[in-house]
């Protein structure tokens, strides 16, 4: 930004620009600067941006913490040398195509379950997939470009790397549930818990995040047998500090509940109003979700102050569900999402933070995309997926 702050020093502050010259100091926004450059709102805020993102090494745990609840809805989505805005799919547009076709060619070739014109609440049920209806062509894969052309969306903010991603070495982890059902074995809970969908109630705990939280956990216990915990606690009354507010209680009920192995936050997306997640699966309107991970690194390097012993873990974790996603439910999952800081993925080697859908979704898509999902991560944690 060094050409921006030229241009709008030299000709129009140029006394400011002195002071800061003779004190032997870049530019740091001060309070005057600041309050002249209101005039010029587009300037001052590429300023506080670079400011901020060269400040993120230096700053203390709690303004980290901060920035970690204030900045995860705000993306700059770059590839290379594209940019995308908010309506960026989760592969590139031949690969997605190919997947929607592979899925509907999948599709019918499955027994016809109703009549025409003859729909019954029982045609409509969700039926888990049993075969895929893609298949990875994972030599094709090796590269760390290719990788991330067909897998991710990467944050302008942060810095990923061949070290962290290869397709070998995130599929080797052993992502397997290793205990039973007799304790709690995944825990889900909502940093965000007061996110909301197009008709959610508002007050009714049954409705919007926790609503589709109770319903995923259900599905979970009564389809797979999985012994699935809850945590239906309010940590965003002020959004901010909300992973700051959730760290502290969920470490708490770790500790209480050490049989639990899979942690899952689970949130809802926001959208532009023109833009709605949402596809049609086995004849159902079903909302799109998005898997997030926080990598503890900026393009300036590893955030020492958000440690996360599990990073490897949680991004093969994610890497599993989405290729199982893109393989079994074509187009069903975005593009996983990499951003700068922690956001509480440090907790267990097993955790997923998940954007389910968005604000404009309803909350039949929601609950409707929780099927695949739970599906998804069973085929995941119980190994029984072919083919890795």
């Amino acid at each position: 930004m060094d050409w921006v702050k030229e241009l709008v020093m030299e000709p129009y502050l140029p006394a400011i620009r002195r002071i800061n010259e003779d004190k032997g100091s870049s530019f740091q926004g001060d309070l005057l600067t600041r309050g002249v450059l209101l005039e010029y709102p587009v300037v001052l805020f590429y300023l506080k941006e670079d400011e901020e993102q060269a400040y993120v090494t230096e700053s203390d745990y709690a303004r980290l913490l901060v920035l970690e609840g204030s900045d995860e809805d705000r993306r700059a989505i770059k590839e290379g040398d594209l940019e995308y805005g908010e309506d960026a799919m989760h592969l590139e547009q031949s690969m997605e195509n190919e997947l929607l076709k592979e899925n509907e060619r999948y599709l019918l070739e499955q027994p016809k379950e109703r009549e025409e014109g003859k729909e019954t609440e029982e045609a409509i049920q969700f039926v888990p997939v049993e075969e895929k209806s893609f298949h990875y062509q994972w030599e094709e894969l090796t590269e760390y470009e290719d990788l991330i052309k067909a897998f991710y969306a990467v944050d302008s903010t942060t810095y990923a790397g061949a070290e962290l991603l290869q397709a070998k070495e995130l599929l080797s982890k052993d992502m397997r549930m290793q205990g039973n059902a007799d304790k709690p074995q995944i825990l889900i809970y909502h940093t965000h818990s007061q996110e909301a969908f197009a008709d959610s109630v508002p007050g009714d705990g049954n409705s919007g995040i926790l609503g589709a939280g109770e319903y995923l956990a259900s599905i979970l216990r009564e389809q797979y047998g999985y012994n699935v915990l809850h945590h239906t606690a309010c940590y965003d009354a002020d959004r901010d500090y909300a992973y700051s507010n959730s760290l502290p209680e969920i470490e708490k009920l770790l500790a209480e509940n050490p049989s639990i192995e899979v942690v899952i936050d689970l949130h809802r997306d926001a959208m532009p109003a023109s833009r709605r997640l949402v596809m049609d699966l086995q004849g159902r309107p079903t909302a799109q979700f998005m898997f997030f991970n926080g990598l503890s690194r900026t393009t300036k390097g590893e955030i020492s102050y958000l440690e996360n012993p599990y990073l490897s873990d949680n991004l093969a974790f994610s890497f599993q569900m989405q290729a199982a996603c893109n393989e079994y439910y074509p187009g069903i999952a975005r593009r996983i999402y990499l951003k700068a800081y922690r956001y509480n993925m440090h907790l267990c080697p097993k955790t997923l933070l998940i954007e389910l859908g968005a604000q404009n979704n309803t909350e039949e898509e929601i609950h409707n995309a929780c099927d695949p999902l739970a599906h998804v991560l069973h085929l995941v944690l119980s190994g029984e997926e072919p083919d890795r």
